[in-house]
């Protein structure tokens, strides 16, 4: 199957990361591309994208789309959580912006042997980066029923993940749990039919949440915004596009403690602590998909940017505070 997958927002993720024609920048979610080309297009021969995905097709797919850029590309197989190894190994010390769009592809959900979708009766697999050991059958048939409890509930946000926990521990217990409509009819047993009239497809939060824990997409993104945001440039631009609550809620924390990372108390007249803010929010709300897009494709209605600003750590106010 083709790598297909529709850059979100592509046009205010272009205007927030002003791009400079000879600036470097990283796209940490490559995909098939679809952001990088439009960061491509924008740089003098002097610039330079460094565009990371840990997805093989992904790689495979971005590198043909993408090779008449010749050097200014530079492709690496790795995960964004590991940013500032791949800066240290390419001798990068700071970049002009970087971006991140946290959204399955399309290419993930659709290719039914990727165990991704529920719509599809297949092995469960649902790993981004294939290379890794651990799957989701392993979480379905190994996690402890509490395990899986918190899970789907703290991943998922599913108001019924007690049921689901407790059938797929009793379900697996006969035999394992080896494919996704195995699961998708799990779940069905355990919503009431009412609850399954609205909302959508009722095996779609907990499909998120072993998504989430099969690849520690969480416990990555909030490990490496930091990072990241250490490694820009006075003036590069962070940009990052989530899709659920738990990203969103994650980025918004993240860059709030970075702009204001004082712990001092309010009425203190001077910082003691000695934190000092690494920059500024650009986006007080998230930016969002215009009508236009969420009608051409709909699976762009849950995105929502948020944007970041360094700046020199010495800058600020006379107490830490910007």
């Amino acid at each position: 199957m083709e790598f297909q997958h529709r850059s979100v927002l592509p046009d205010e993720c272009m205007a927030y990361l002003n791009i400079k024609s000879d600036g470097i920048y990283v796209d940490g979610t490559l995909g098939g591309g679809g952001h990088a080309m439009r960061v491509l297009q924008r740089l003098s021969e002097n610039g330079r994208l460094i565009g990371i995905d840990r997805d093989a097709a992904a790689i495979e797919a971005a590198g043909k789309r993408l090779s008449s850029y010749g050097d200014r590309l530079t492709i690496v197989r790795d995960n964004y959580t590991c940013i500032r190894d791949i800066l240290d190994a390419l001798k990068i010390e700071q970049v002009d912006g970087i971006l991140l769009d946290l959204g399955v592809s399309s290419y993930q959900l659709d290719a039914q042997e990727r165990g991704f979708s529920y719509r599809f009766d297949t092995p469960l697999d649902m790993r981004m980066d294939q290379r890794q050991s651990k799957t989701a059958r392993d979480i379905v048939n190994t996690y402890s029923e509490e395990q899986l409890y918190q899970i789907i509930r703290d991943y998922g946000e599913e108001r019924y993940a007690k049921n689901i926990a407790r059938n797929l521990a009793e379900a697996r217990r006969k035999a394992p749990v080896e494919t996704t409509g195995q699961l998708v009819e799990i779940i069905r047993r355990s919503i009431p039919v009412k609850a399954q009239v609205s909302g959508g497809h009722p095996a779609k939060r907990t499909f998120q949440a072993i998504r989430i824990e099969c690849n520690a997409e969480l416990e990555g993104l909030k490990n490496s915004i930091d990072p990241m945001i250490r490694s820009l440039k006075p003036g590069g631009r962070l940009c990052i596009i989530t899709f659920h609550s738990l990203e969103d809620r994650i980025v918004k924390t993240a860059f709030k403690t970075a702009q204001d990372p004082c712990i001092c108390p309010k009425d203190f007249p001077v910082c003691v602590c000695g934190r000092k803010p690494l920059g500024r929010v650009i986006t007080r709300k998230p930016v969002l998909p215009q009508d236009a897009e969420m009608k051409a494709n709909s699976r762009s209605a849950s995105a929502k940017l948020r944007v970041f600003e360094r700046i020199e750590e010495s800058t600020g106010g006379e107490n830490g505070r910007v």
